[in-house]
């Protein structure tokens, strides 16, 4: 479970059920700055990347993709990627996943 979870100022992100998960999972919320929009974009751009993959696997009701998301980021942090030639994984952690 991350510490921390960094969102933009929006409503859905500001309101008592986002509190009580706070309490309930035990993370800390952060606001990214309305001045730096690449941090924002780069969020964007994954959260994008991510939709993408739950489509391809996801049934057509939709109601399993909270049981679909963990395989979706296992495959998308261990893919190499063409601008470091490694993985995402292996960049955090200093080896290869297995």
């Amino acid at each position: 479970m991350p510490r921390h979870i960094i969102t933009d100022n929006g409503k859905p992100f500001c309101n008592s059920l986002i509190d009580k998960l706070r309490q309930k999972f035990d993370f800390r919320q952060r606001n990214s700055s309305m001045y730096y929009t690449a941090a924002n974009g780069l969020a964007e751009a994954f959260n994008k990347i991510l939709c993408n993959l739950l489509k391809k696997v996801v049934a057509k009701s939709k109601c399993d993709w909270h049981e679909r998301i963990g395989e979706d980021l296992w495959a998308y942090k261990t893919t190499i990627r063409t601008a470091t030639q490694a993985t995402p994984y292996a960049l955090v952690y200093r080896v290869e996943a297995v």
